[in-house]
């Protein structure tokens, strides 16, 4: 009897914490199949303002996530938990209720700040309450949930575009089912072990591979949300109407990903590092160098199964060398550094298209130069 209440509470407790998962990675992107219509509306703002809208949250989420401990040392896991989920909920609704693109940008700033606080909990929970051998499959499920969440606010944000764009910000009202699931289902336990402030210097020096990594790793798949749209409008190749439907199928094959990253690496073992890498190379030769209808398709579903493989990796095997204390020591840095990595994805592209001097560069084309780059420094971001 006291087993099966122990599975029941482990059971709803990691549906809890894999809820906030559905939320987390897409903040930013969730909205991206209304972006063209967005931009439409705001016709007379700068369109760098207009893709803001896209990359801000992501701004807020990696300046928050420096502020995690000291967060952490005032509020136990639950509390921080629901002040992140109300702050994206009401924050990712509201954006979409003004007609000034500056109000817009304050409350996706607000939706940044919001997961900010529930992304290193998102994993961190799962590092502090399961113990090794049940880590690596539950960081996959972390990572399927993400792109799950992907998939489900694509689809919902496009169909709602399909009749005012401001509809499509009510995407965010799923974070409405975590604020339940937590409140009910999460022990409000305190995460912060005072011990750990000595080794807090020394956290970037000590996982600098996999913090380097991670923003490449986000960088490279960031490039395929922040143009797609636009791209594939470009081309002609496929109508707007099949875009939402296209970015659906990658995130599902980001799903896909999750699910078998525990296979992957207990398979390829060390080698499952450079999983990500090869896919991603692969994915962008498909849709930057090959192209047309085959291309697009099969370079979207890489994308999504590399990102859904390789952000599993590199929390789980920097939380296992972490311990307990993973959601306030190596989180915030590898949240910090995917979410840095979303925001200044198109600030990097324009800097590249100015330097080589070629504006009508493909995004594309610079994500197979980020792929070989995180291929060599996943040589040293090993378990």
């Amino acid at each position: 009897m006291s087993n099966f209440i122990t599975r029941n509470r482990r059971w709803k407790l990691t549906t809890a914490i894999l809820s906030l998962s559905l939320l987390t990675v897409m903040a930013g992107a969730a909205v991206a199949p209304a972006l063209n219509l967005i931009r439409d509306y705001f016709a007379d703002a700068n369109t760098g303002l207009v893709q803001m809208i896209i990359s801000l949250p992501a701004l807020f989420i990696a300046l928050t996530s420096f502020l995690f401990r000291p967060l952490c040392k005032r509020f136990r896991a639950r509390t921080l938990v629901l002040i992140g989920l109300i702050l994206y909920t009401v924050g990712g609704c509201l954006a979409g209720a003004f007609s000034s693109i500056f109000l817009v940008l304050v409350f996706r700033a607000v939706v940044g700040i919001g997961v900010g606080i529930i992304m290193p909990l998102s994993t961190g929970l799962i590092s502090f309450y399961f113990t090794k051998d049940k880590q690596a499959p539950l960081m996959g499920m972390s990572s399927a949930m993400n792109m799950m969440g992907g998939v489900v606010a694509t689809l919902i944000a496009g169909a709602l575009a399909m009749f005012s764009w401001r509809l499509a910000f009510l995407v965010y009202l799923m974070g409405l089912i975590s604020i339940v699931l937590c409140l009910i289902w999460m022990p409000n336990e305190s995460i912060y072990d005072p011990r750990e402030q000595k080794k807090e210097s020394r956290t970037f020096r000590r996982y600098a591979p996999f913090i380097i990594s991670m923003f490449l790793l986000m960088f490279t798949f960031f490039i395929y949300p922040a143009n797609f749209a636009l791209e594939t409008s470009r081309s002609g190749v496929f109508s707007q109407a099949l875009i939402a439907p296209i970015m659906a199928m990658m995130d599902l094959l980001g799903f896909a990903g999750g699910l078998a990253f525990s296979k992957i690496q207990a398979v390829l073992r060390s080698l499952s590092r450079f999983t990500a890498p090869v896919l991603f190379l692969l994915a962008y030769i498909f849709l930057g160098v090959i192209g047309g209808p085959a291309g697009i398709l099969i370079g979207s579903a890489l994308v999504g199964f590399a990102n859904g493989c390789g952000v599993p990796y590199l929390i789980s095997t920097a939380s296992m060398k972490a311990g307990r204390s993973a959601a306030t020591t190596i989180m915030p840095w590898l949240s910090a550094a995917l979410y840095a990595a979303q925001f200044t994805t198109p600030m990097i592209l324009t800097a590249i298209r100015g330097i080589t001097g070629m504006p009508d560069l493909s995004g594309y084309l610079a994500a197979i130069g980020s792929s070989i780059l995180l291929l060599l420094c996943s040589v040293r971001a090993k378990g």
